[in-house]
């Protein structure tokens, strides 16, 4: 046998480890990631962020197992390791904003502050969460505009979620006059309140004299309703409020300017 047989042989039988080690690798990876999936599953993990993890193991479950084929074969795995550490850190620093981005991505996939439906009251933008990417979110304001807003943001920011809870209160400040009787304003607030099915009983509505202030007396409604009838109740009140005070006679002040004749 000559030395060019030797070598190729030695080529085969390197070739060979090569692929044997990439087939048992994958393998095993395709395993462990259906494992993982399972896991997932059951933990209840947005499908968004599911998809997201699974598809980052993968790319690593993938790259050790390449690593782990070129060492078979003599290769020096330290050295390139080092060679895409390097490259990955650059690539960070260059990418940094995006990658703030994704992690708060995942944050919020995980850990759900908010969900898909939810309305959030956000620096002004208020609407439904249309969708969540691993970038940014969007949402759908309560005027028919898409907004979309970087992850990072969300995290790094307050951010009201107005559909989480079971019951929202809906607040809204009526003035009358001096003259009116505070007790027959509680009376027919309440009553008003009592007519719309959209308001819960328990907690019970409340009326009560906020201020003093310069041309009549400030008075504050509190009403409780679930997330989704907040904005009907709202209306309903300033609307029929308004309504209630013209039929018993009761006024609502406003400023007077009086003009004194030369």
């Amino acid at each position: 046998m000559n030395i060019t047989e030797d070598k190729m042989l030695e080529y085969l039988s390197k070739a060979l480890v090569v692929v044997a080690v990439l087939v048992i690798g994958y393998v095993i990876s395709r395993l462990i990631l259906a494992l993982l999936r399972k896991i997932l599953d059951r933990s209840r993990m947005d499908g968004t962020a599911e998809g997201f993890v699974l598809s980052v193991l993968k790319v690593i479950f993938y790259f050790i197992v390449a690593v782990t084929a070129l060492g078979t074969i003599g290769v020096n795995v330290a050295s390139l390791i080092t060679a895409l550490g390097a490259a990955a850190l650059t690539a960070g620093l260059a990418l940094q904003d995006l990658l703030k981005n994704v992690v708060s991505g995942l944050v919020i996939l995980i850990n759900k502050p908010f969900v898909s439906g939810n309305i959030l009251d956000f620096e002004g933008v208020k609407g439904t969460v249309e969708q969540i990417n691993i970038f940014s979110t969007t949402v759908h304001t309560l005027d028919n505009k898409l907004v979309t807003i970087p992850n990072s943001r969300l995290t790094s920011n307050n951010v009201v979620n107005c559909t989480m809870v079971e019951q929202r209160r809906v607040d809204c400040t009526f003035s009358i006059s001096y003259d009116d009787d505070i007790d027959k304003v509680r009376e027919i607030i309440l009553n008003l309140m009592a007519t719309n099915e959209m308001i819960l009983k328990d907690p019970e509505p409340t009326v009560r004299v906020g201020e003093h202030l310069d041309s009549g007396v400030q008075i504050k409604v509190f009403a409780w309703a679930s997330p989704d009838d907040y904005y009907e109740v709202y209306f309903f009140l300033q609307e029929n409020v308004k309504k209630e005070f013209d039929k018993n006679g009761i006024t609502i002040p406003y400023p007077h300017i009086v003009i004194a004749k030369e």
